[in-house]
Order: C-alpha cells, then sequence, then structure tokens
C-alpha cells in the first residue's frame, strides 16, 4: 500500500562536480591532474626516500611514511572519479559506488587524524623524555600505534557509511558536491534521517574530535616542556621539530572543521566546496612539502640518495 508516499527507490545519483561551466571543465581537469601527479610523485618518493635511508629509519618518519600512504589512499579514493567526471555531461554514480567512494574517503579521512594525533605523541615524549625515548617508542609499539590509527579509522568510517546510506532515497538525487560526502547523502533522504545524523556525528567526534583534542593536549604538555629548558638554543631546536607537523594538524583539522562543523544558516555551498578541495585534494599534496622544506635529515638523506645515483659503489 502507498499511503500517499513515493516508494520508488533512487538507485543512482548525479554529482554535480567542481563547476558547471563548459569553458572551464579542460582547464580545471589539466589543473588537478597535476595536483594528483604531484601527490602521487611526492608521497612515494618521501615514502621511498624514508624507507632507502637508514638514518631515516626513526618512530617520526616512521609514522611520516605510513602518513604520506594515507595521502596517497585519500587523494586516489577522490581524484580519479572527479577527473573522469570533468568530461561527463552528466556525472552519475551508483548507490554502491557512492557508497564505496565514502567508505574510503571517511576511512582515510579518519585514520589521517588518528596518525596526526600519534605523531603528536611521539613528539611529545621525545621532547618530555629524550633519553627514555627509544624504549618507550619501539617498533613495535610504533607498529601497533599505526595499526590502530587505521583500524580505529576503518571502523568509523563503517559506522558513517552504514548510517548515512542506510537510509530511504526516493526523490532527488543530486548531490553538489564533486565527491560523495555524507552531509549531502543524508540531505536527500525522503525519511526522517535522526538517528543516522546521531551515528554519524557520534563516529565522527569520537575519532576526530578526541584526535583533535589529544593533539592540542599534547602541544600543551610540549610547550610547557620546552619553556623549562634552560638553553635559547634547545627550546628554539625543540619547537622546530614541532613545526611541521603543527602547520599540517592546523591546515588539516582547520579546513575540515570549517566544512563539518558550520552552522547550516547561512551556508556556501561554493565555499563548502572550495574548503573540501583544499583539505582533500590540496592538503595531501602539501603534507610532504611540509614536513621536508625545512627538515635537515631529509634533504641530507635526499643529498645522500642523489649522490649514491651519481657515484654508485
Amino acid at each position: 500500500m502507498n499511503m500517499g508516499r513515493n516508494d520508488t527507490s533512487v538507485i543512482t545519483f548525479i554529482l554535480q562536480g567542481i563547476s558547471d561551466q563548459p569553458e572551464m571543465q579542460v582547464i580545471f581537469f589539466l589543473l588537478f591532474l597535476g595536483i594528483y601527479v604531484m601527490t602521487l610523485t611526492w608521497n612515494l618518493g618521501l615514502t621511498v626516500l624514508i624507507r632507502s635511508d637508514s638514518q631515516l629509519h626513526s618512530p617520526m618518519y616512521f609514522f611520516l611514511s605510513f602518513l604520506s600512504f594515507v595521502d596517497i589512499c585519500y587523494s586516489s579514493s577522490i581524484s580519479p572519479r572527479m577527473l573522469s567526471d570533468f568530461f561527463l555531461e552528466e556525472k552519475t554514480i551508483s548507490l554502491l559506488a557512492c557508497a564505496t567512494q565514502y567508505f574510503f574517503v571517511a576511512w582515510m579521512a579518519l585514520a589521517e587524524c588518528c596518525l596526526l594525533a600519534v605523531m603528536a605523541y611521539d613528539r611529545y615524549v621525545a621532547i618530555y623524555s629524550p633519553l627514555r625515548y627509544s624504549t618507550i617508542m619501539h617498533l613495535p609499539i610504533c607498529g601497533k600505534l599505526v595499526a590502530g590509527a587505521y583500524m580505529a579509522g576503518c571502523l568509523g568510517s563503517l559506522v558513517q557509511t552504514t548510517a548515512g546510506f542506510h537510509i530511504h532515497f526516493c526523490g532527488p538525487n543530486i548531490i553538489n558536491h564533486f565527491f560523495c560526502d555524507i552531509p549531502q547523502i543524508i540531505a536527500l533522504s525522503c525519511s526522517n534521517p535522526f538517528i543516522n545524523q546521531i551515528m554519524v556525528f557520534v563516529a565522527a567526534v569520537c575519532i576526530g574530535l578526541f584526535s583533535f583534542l589529544f593533539v592540542i593536549m599534547s602541544y600543551v604538555y610540549i610547550t610547557v616542556t620546552i619553556l623549562k629548558m634552560p638553553s635559547a638554543k634547545g627550546r628554539t631546536k625543540a619547537f622546530n621539530t614541532c613545526a611541521s607537523h603543527l602547520t599540517a594538524v592546523t591546515l588539516f583539522f582547520g579546513t575540515a572543521f570549517s566544512v563539518y562543523l558550520r552552522p547550516n544558516s547561512g551556508h556556501s555551498q561554493h565555499l563548502d566546496k572550495v574548503l573540501s578541495v583544499f583539505y582533500a585534494i590540496l592538503i595531501p599534496m602539501l603534507n610532504p612539502l611540509i614536513y621536508s622544506l625545512r627538515n635537515k635529515e631529509i634533504k641530507d638523506a635526499l643529498k645522500r640518495l642523489m649522490k649514491r645515483r651519481k657515484f654508485p659503489q
């Protein structure tokens, strides 16, 4: 019995993409193709450099190599589909493909939150207890922390994907975005999505917000420890070891919170897309640069690698 409700289920969605201006499609394609290639090249290059240079075999660079892997997967869950859509007049995506894309996007985003928290803890141990650093942050512990970050991200993504797509879609099917994101998906629901929204919110708070608060707490202790150092040179060196990570944390959490924690009133969908491009497309490209440009150890490792290639033994 119909009971006045349209029970026709939506099985495909239409992504509106970055822009609906036909003359901009080729320009955007070339721009984002270049960004994606640089993301893959820089992150893979940094990972290979860390794994191949024995002097970079420390917990900090161990975590950084896995952060690069997450950034590669994060970008790859969005960019290939987005690039192919630039040449399609109607950017259709099936319900299953949309749910699959969101699962991997959310998995990598939440795993990155956890990894950034783990890296903050690593910096805290290195500065607060340098003599016990190698004892506390030994390889098995580092491996478990990375595995925990991936597992937490996977579990949180599974909860969000199940809640976000386990609703009834019967009406509008146009997603005003360039990838399947949960706020735009839930907005298309024909049923009451309140419980689903609560589940998505709880998963995001338990992993994303907890990771952010853990980073803040770690840096409070780091700052207090650094300020107690008697040597100005020691304080400067300690601050410099945290500068890159703090920059990455600020960019990632700042833009993500700007998208997902802004009130709905006066919500600009264009600004939402711009911010999403920044944290989902640009940050994975920028992270290798942030961690490398002012890092003497990575620069020295790169010089050693180039010297070995130029003058092989």
